[in-house]
């Protein structure tokens, strides 16, 4: 897969899905320099997706206590339950939730 010239591997975000969950995520509030959150954010996907340890996720993601410290956060903070909460809204605001409340329509 391509996007925007560069390759996409099978579990990462696309150029429009990190577009969509940039602004969602908090912002640092430690000084220093800390490993990028889409790495770290392809890298927790990667886990999910494949099912696999936090231990056995490849080393081009950071380290695993890196992306689990960093998940356990967000998970902590609500991160993924608003961007959960936007993503429904931005679809039932383009009318892709039934009235029962499932989506997409078919």
């Amino acid at each position: 897969m391509v996007d925007h010239g560069q390759v996409i591997r099978r579990h990462e975000l696309s150029d429009a899905e990190w577009e969509f969950v940039r602004p969602l995520l908090p912002e640092s509030v430690r000084g220093r320099k800390r490993l990028d959150d889409r790495t770290v954010l392809n890298g927790i996907v990667w886990k999910f997706r494949t099912g696999s340890a936090w231990r056995d996720v490849p080393e081009r993601y950071g380290s695993w206590h890196t992306l689990h410290t960093r998940f356990r956060r967000w998970a902590l903070g609500g991160t993924f339950e608003r961007i959960l909460q936007t993503a429904q809204a931005r679809a039932d605001a383009a009318g892709d939730i039934d009235q029962q409340g499932s989506w997409p329509k078919s």
